[in-house]
């Protein structure tokens, strides 16, 4: 049964999926709802909280493990039809307008709580999604893994050369403070300070040049999933191997660390190593354990968040802003927190009960996907 992006899968037809992806997709997505919705942003335990500036906390390694499997997604999805050089078409303005969707879905959920225009964020967490992915999807669709290695390096390179060494306009020399490096200056250049991340209105970790980098996480992905493709290795080699090439990625994201500090709001280069080794190494745990050794008690957990990633993203933050803006109503107040109030801080500490409140949202958004993984719908965005 298909509805345009809406299909329900025949699993008695279709290729095997990579159970293994799934599930680190199920477990980045219900990380990232966990840590976006607690009950007092005051009262959050470290680990899940995004570093202040320099720095990387398990939350800080969401985005990046998510991007990263775009990476792998990409090469699962793309590999077949890639072979044939007529697909090559409808494979490029099939992922442009996925892109231009994403995008749009960003936007249409700004617009529907605030009305603005004026004050709408450009970029943000599904932009740089979109964008990476369809930059990625051509890398792979036209050049080899050489091309796309060498791309890879010199995002890296390139992207440390730019912010470290090109004096910012009005600013003078280079630097990696918030406001004053050379992204943040591009920001405000490009897009305006009304269109910027409202938490700060004169910087954005999502920005444009961040996105230079990000490329580099998702081809990381590609490189992973091209080398589990391979029918001519035997898995334990592919194991093997993904954990050589994730342990050498963390060595040199920490050296590089050293002088290139580790952050995720700038998503420097020494980043992209250190959570892209870290990603191959639990990507390369997890195939061992799921797809080759068939540990699957249990996975059905993550899975249904796993295989409607986006559209379970999507939904929390529908609901998030429900519930920010208090469209049901109680007494007066806002239905949600009346509700954490007096029935969940009173009973906890206010850590606890803050963790409480996030654990609460994540059933909540994935019960819905609960319905679509036993209804086998799969939505495609």
């Amino acid at each position: 049964m298909t509805w345009g992006f809406i299909r329900k899968l025949k699993m008695t037809s279709q290729k095997p999926r990579l159970l293994s992806l799934d599930v680190m997709r199920g477990v980045t997505i219900a990380a990232m709802t966990l840590v976006n919705n607690p009950g007092d942003w005051e009262h959050i335990y470290a680990p899940l909280e995004h570093s202040r500036w320099d720095g990387c906390t398990p939350t800080d390694m969401i985005f990046p493990f998510f991007l990263f499997m775009v990476g792998v997604s990409v090469v699962y999805a793309m590999e077949t039809k890639k072979a044939d050089a007529a697909n090559h078409g409808k494979m490029i303005w099939g992922a442009l307008r996925r892109m231009a969707l994403l995008i749009v879905i960003s936007w249409f959920i700004q617009l529907f709580y605030h009305h603005s225009i004026s004050h709408l964020r450009l970029m943000g967490v599904l932009p740089r999604i979109a964008i990476v992915f369809f930059i990625c999807s051509i890398l792979y669709i036209k050049t080899s893994q050489k091309t796309r290695d060498w791309v890879l390096a010199g995002s890296l390179i390139g992207y440390y050369v730019i912010i470290n060494f090109i004096p910012v306009p009005g600013y003078g020399a280079a630097n990696l403070n918030p406001e004053t490096n050379f992204g943040a200056w591009l920001d405000r250049l490009l897009l305006g300070t009304n269109h910027l991340w409202a938490e700060s209105k004169t910087w954005d970790p999502e920005g444009i040049l961040g996105t230079l980098p990000a490329i580099g996480t998702c081809l990381l992905g590609i490189h992973a999933g091209t080398w589990l493709k391979r029918s001519d290795r035997e898995d334990s080699l592919k194991v093997t191997w993904l954990f050589v090439f994730g342990t050498l990625a963390i060595i040199a994201g920490l050296v590089w660390g050293m002088f290139f500090p580790i952050n995720k709001a700038l998503w420097t280069s020494s980043f992209v190593l250190y959570t892209g080794g870290l990603a191959i190494m639990a990507l390369a745990l997890s195939y061992w354990l799921i797809d080759v050794q068939g540990r699957k008690k249990y996975i059905w957990v993550f899975v249904v968040f796993g295989m409607n990633a986006i559209t379970a993203y999507v939904l929390g933050d529908l609901l998030q802003g429900m519930i920010d803006l208090n469209f049901l109503k109680l007494g007066g107040n806002g239905i949600t927190a009346a509700f954490y109030h007096n029935f969940i801080a009173p009973y906890f500490n206010p850590y606890n009960a803050s963790l409480v409140r996030a654990i609460i949202y994540l059933i909540l958004t994935w019960l819905p996907m609960l319905w679509l993984y036993k209804k086998k719908i799969y939505i495609k965005v």
